[in-house]
């Protein structure tokens, strides 16, 4: 459906036109996806759906992700070009995934608006999250200054995604334990959406060990979008070693929230392993699902493969 992107998928060695399996492969290890599937038709089972914890949310257990190395409101994914990305939610939607994972930062509900376009919108999720920090130092300005920016910023994400309503909104990358404290404005707002229906479930996304414990004990958390793979450790993008952030996770299903996993191959570090990385997010019995930065349809494909080959086991 598309063709590679040398600068992202090749880099610059020279000779790299006869690239064979093995070098694709390596090619993609800059990128959070898989590398390529088999033949194209060779077409996978679809993703299961699933209930999202308490939250009433139903969606595929795999998610298109959006924001690998995003910032400014663009991404991987956003650079591909609109054609392309349309294309390929077209592609993820057409395998039975139904949860797509979006956010202001990554600039991405533009491009979704206009895949929604031929998407049934009342069997999918939806997730976006809040970036913030873009409202200005918190010491110059007021708690209903800021309540207000999170009503308008609700308000644009509706119209950007052309729907009534967000399945998911979370709050973005936070980074410090106290944060339940810090994003108080923010919470009361999405808490409003909920009451309105305009917001089903909220949550956050974090960065940061301490601040996962907080939102793994906080009532106000429905959604927890945490960084997990194999490996564990900052060199693949987690928040703490594997055992300190399962501990975490299991602190968090305890506690009724739901958890959705992010960085589950590590930002492409570990794309090499990607079939063990998919065997434990599938094992771990900690995320009801989880979320990919693809960037081609035959990664698509390969992720549902080996999803159907390693069963979810009971979470925990």
């Amino acid at each position: 459906m598309s063709t590679i992107d040398r600068r992202k998928f090749l880099g610059a060695t020279a000779g790299v036109a006869a690239i064979g399996a093995t070098g694709a492969l390596r090619a993609v290890a800059a990128d959070e996806s898989a590398p390529p599937a088999a033949a194209a038709s060779d077409r996978p089972p679809a993703p299961p759906i699933i209930k999202l914890g308490k939250t009433g949310v139903e969606m595929s257990r795999l998610g298109q992700g959006t924001g690998v190395h995003g910032s400014d409101r663009q991404s991987d994914q956003t650079r591909m070009g609109f054609t392309k990305l349309i294309d390929l939610m077209h592609h993820a939607y057409d395998r039975g995934i139904r949860f797509f994972d979006l956010a202001d930062l990554y600039g991405t509900h533009i491009y979704f608006r206009e895949a929604l376009r031929s998407m049934d919108r009342s069997k999918l999720a939806i997730l976006s999250k809040m970036w913030w920090r873009y409202d200005g130092p918190e010491d110059q300005t007021s708690l209903p200054e800021r309540r207000q920016m999170a009503r308008t910023t609700l308000e644009r994400f509706r119209h950007e995604l052309s729907t009534d309503y967000i399945d998911i909104v979370l709050l973005h990358c936070l980074m410090k334990p106290g944060w339940d404290q810090q994003m108080g404005p923010y919470m009361d707002v999405l808490n409003e959406a909920k009451a309105k229906g305009q917001v089903k479930a909220v949550g956050c996304s974090c960065h940061d060990i301490g601040a996962m414990r907080t939102a793994a004990a906080s009532p106000w958390v429905d959604v927890m979008l945490a960084r997990i793979n194999m490996k564990g450790g900052k060199e693949v993008r987690m928040d703490g070693s594997r055992e300190e952030i399962e501990t975490v996770l299991r602190t968090a299903r305890q506690n009724g929230k739901a958890v959705i996993g992010m960085k589950i191959f590590g930002e492409g570090q570990l794309v090499d392993q990607r079939d063990a990385c998919i065997k434990y997010a599938q094992e771990a019995g900690l995320l009801d699902a989880m979320t990919i930065g693809f960037h081609k349809p035959e990664q698509i494909d390969d992720v549902l493969g080996l999803m159907h080959k390693y069963p979810v086991r009971p979470l925990v």
